[in-house]
C-alpha cells in the first residue's frame, strides 16, 4: 500500500529548464547592450559552455564571460539584474501542481520532495511557487551530503516521513537519477515526460520507471491502483 508520494522540483513542479534558458537569454542580452562586445547568440552559447564545465552553483559565470576589462562590473550587474528579474517570471509552478499534491494529502497520502542542490535556492524556489508548506518533508543534497541517485537521500527522505521505500511514489524527470535512486531503494518510480530529459530512453535496467506520465494529475489513478 502507497502511503507517500515525493516529488523532484525542478521540471517536474514546474518549467525550470525553460526559465533557466529564458532567464540565461536575458542576462546575455543586458550584457550586450551594456557592451559586452559579442552577438547575443554567441555570449549565450559561450555561457552554455561556462556553466557546463563548471556547474550551475559556480559563481562567476558572468565573470569568465566578460573576462579582465575596466568595465566589468557594470556589465556583470546587468546580467545579474536581467537574470533574477526574468527568472522570477518564469518561476511558476505547472498549472495541475498545486491541485494534485493537495488532492493526494485530502487522500491521506504523506508528500515531500528530494532535490538536488543548493538548500537556500531550493528551498527558494518553493517559497516563490507558493508550495512551502505543503509538504510534510523537504530533502536537499546539500542538507544531506550526498545526490541523487545516491540510496542516501531517498532513504532520508523515508525516514523524515516515518515510511518503508515500498510505500513511496517517487515522480522526478531524470532517468539516471531520478529512476535509477528510487528504483535503487524500492520506491514506485514515476517519470514525468516534461522538460528537457523527455525524450531520453533508459540505458539499463536501472534507469527504467514503472510508470511514465505527462502530467501530474495521473499520479492519482497509480497511487491509487499500485
Amino acid at each position: 500500500m502507497i502511503k507517500a508520494v515525493l516529488f523532484d522540483i525542478d521540471n517536474v513542479l514546474y518549467n525550470s529548464g525553460h526559465q533557466v534558458e529564458m532567464a540565461r537569454r536575458s542576462a546575455v542580452e543586458a550584457m550586450v547592450n551594456a557592451g559586452l562586445g559579442m552577438s547575443i547568440e554567441e555570449g549565450f552559447e559561450k555561457l552554455e559552455e561556462i556553466v557546463k564545465r563548471y556547474g550551475s552553483n559556480f559563481n562567476k559565470h558572468y565573470d569568465m564571460l566578460v573576462g579582465n576589462r575596466k568595465d566589468k562590473n557594470r556589465i556583470i550587474a546587468a546580467g545579474i539584474v536581467a537574470y533574477h528579474n526574468t527568472k522570477r517570471v518564469y518561476l511558476k509552478p505547472y498549472e495541475d501542481t498545486a491541485s494534485t499534491v493537495m488532492k493526494l494529502k485530502m487522500l491521506g497520502y504523506r508528500v515531500g520532495v528530494i532535490t538536488d542542490g543548493l538548500s537556500v535556492k531550493q528551498w527558494e524556489k518553493l517559497i516563490r511557487l507558493g508550495l512551502e508548506d505543503i509538504f510534510d518533508c523537504v530533502v536537499v543534497s546539500e542538507d544531506v551530503g550526498v545526490e541523487k541517485p545516491d540510496l542516501k537521500i531517498f532513504l532520508k527522505a523515508c525516514e523524515e516521513l516515518g515510511v518503508k521505500p515500498k510505500e513511496c511514489v517517487y515522480v522526478g524527470d531524470r532517468l539516471d537519477t531520478d529512476m535509477t535512486g528510487s528504483n535503487g531503494v524500492g520506491m514506485v518510480s514515476v517519470r514525468l515526460l516534461r522538460g528537457r530529459y523527455k525524450d531520453e530512453r533508459p540505458k539499463n535496467p536501472q534507469e527504467q520507471p514503472r510508470f511514465e506520465i505527462s502530467r501530474l494529475d495521473d499520479l492519482l489513478k497509480i497511487v491509487k491502483n499500485v
